[in-house]
């Protein structure tokens, strides 16, 4: 049997943890709550702050790990994986430097520019208001301002969405300055956002299914930015207004991106390299890097994957990804996150009551993302709860599984209808057709 430790507790980390211990695998869980489906699945689990690598070292001694598998991003950021290569311990994430695709914004548009590597929109990286004025002279105010650190996917402000006025893009950039950030203002890309997910072995990255994901809190794509209320996936693995060379594009800018990290750092990056793109009139531009599964992402590709992910993660580690051919079903996935009503600005936890086999009968899958277990009771945090996933040959039947899922599911909690629909499918196919018309 394969040793493997589990870093992290929400949704994205029950599927990894599920995959890996449908092949077999004894997992064992570092956690911060108690999330219900890791738990179960797991030999031995661990409560604590994520960062907390003291308590980590503790909790591995003996364990005989073949490797780690890290979630999420902060650890990564604070160098998990170098902590845990002194205690020979392999692991699927890159080390804290070319972690820094993620951690560094500023880092990966410098690099994207240094090595000339496509997919980069016009930027310029600010500490001070100086200058400012004449950029956003040059961009007609139509711009992106990001905060150079991990901002949980909601500090990214646009024009025209979140922000309305020059005074307001000014007044969010003194606000950034006076929390001691930098922070890059781009220009506003225009075209559908996608997420190519990737495994990477240092040299040889092999793509994913594409998926969509749902930003915005509200039906149609109203109210404010969220960590994702959903995603779905195509049968064919593209996106109806994604073509097999807009992907094939999108994957050279990501392998690009590896042979460059690598000369700037002197670091193989090993583990999930996930781009999120927009695809424009020019073709595919990189909206940001992240250095780990997505989530709600993951929840569209695990569970197609027809590989054994276990073999996948050893040619990881070993270098040898070109060894293995990976497999996913042809089929499609819509995933569905429900929240705390409030939610993301003014939470309010709720004690949930779930039918698992309820679901199970019906084709639906579930994740438990920010809960925690108390004795038998499963309480909500102030974060995204419970993802819920269809899948079948075709879309809308698997939105159907989704959203009846859904029903067997009680507490104070919302979700976003629409997500996997036809009608706002075809609302992204047709703002796409007069983008390219």
């Amino acid at each position: 049997m394969t040793n493997i430790l589990i870093v992290g507790h929400g949704a994205r980390e029950h599927v990894i943890t599920e995959t890996l211990s449908s092949s077999g695998a004894n997992i064992y869980a570092f956690m911060k709550s108690k999330n219900p489906g890791i738990a179960k699945l797991s030999k031995e689990i661990l409560l604590s702050n994520l960062n907390n690598f003291d308590k980590l070292k503790t909790f591995i001694k003996g364990l005989n790990l073949d490797f780690a598998f890290i979630g999420p991003e902060d650890p990564l950021a604070n160098g998990i994986v170098n902590f845990l290569s002194k205690e020979d311990i392999p692991s699927i994430g890159p080390f804290k430097a070319p972690a820094m695709l993620e951690s560094s914004k500023i880092f990966t548009r410098n690099l994207l520019e240094k090595y000339k590597i496509e997919g980069n929109p016009k930027f310029k990286i600010f500490d001070s208001l100086k200058g400012l004025s004449s950029f956003l002279d040059e961009l007609n105010d139509s711009v992106a301002i990001k905060p150079d650190g991990l901002t949980g996917g909601k500090g990214v402000k646009v024009f025209g969405d979140h922000l309305r006025s020059r005074q307001e893009i000014i007044d969010y950039c003194k606000e950034l300055f006076s929390k001691g950030s930098k922070l890059i203002i781009e220009e506003k890309l225009i075209g559908e956002e996608f997420t190519l997910q990737s495994f990477v072995d240092g040299t040889h990255l092999v793509g994913m299914p594409l998926v969509q994901d749902h930003k915005r809190a509200f039906n149609d794509d109203t109210g404010p930015n969220t960590g994702g209320m959903g995603s779905y996936s195509f049968n064919d693995h593209l996106l109806p207004f994604i073509s097999e060379n807009d992907y094939k594009k999108a994957i050279l800018i990501m392998e690009k991106s590896i042979n460059a990290v690598k000369k700037e750092t002197g670091y193989e990056f090993k583990g999930i390299l996930y781009g999120q793109f927009m695809l424009t009139k020019d073709g595919p531009k990189l909206v940001e890097y992240n250095v780990r599964f997505g989530d709600p992402e993951a929840m569209n590709v695990l569970p197609l994957l027809k590989s054994d992910l276990i073999e996948i993660c050893e040619k990881i580690i070993s270098g040898s990804l070109n060894k293995i051919k990976i497999k996913f079903e042809n089929k499609s996935t819509v995933c569905k996150y429900l929240a705390p009503t409030g939610y993301p600005i003014n939470a309010k936890p709720t004690e949930v009551v779930v039918d698992i086999e309820k679901i199970k009968d019906i084709g639906g899958y579930l994740y438990f993302a920010s809960v925690d277990l108390r004795g038998n009771k499963i309480k909500t945090t102030k974060s995204r709860s419970i993802a819920v996933l269809g899948i079948d040959k075709d879309i809308s039947k698997a939105e159907q599984i989704a959203e009846q899922s859904i029903s067997y599911i009680k507490g104070d909690l919302f979700h976003r209808t629409d997500i996997g629909t036809q009608k706002l499918i075809n609302k992204r196919i047709e703002h796409m057709n007069s983008i390219l018309n």
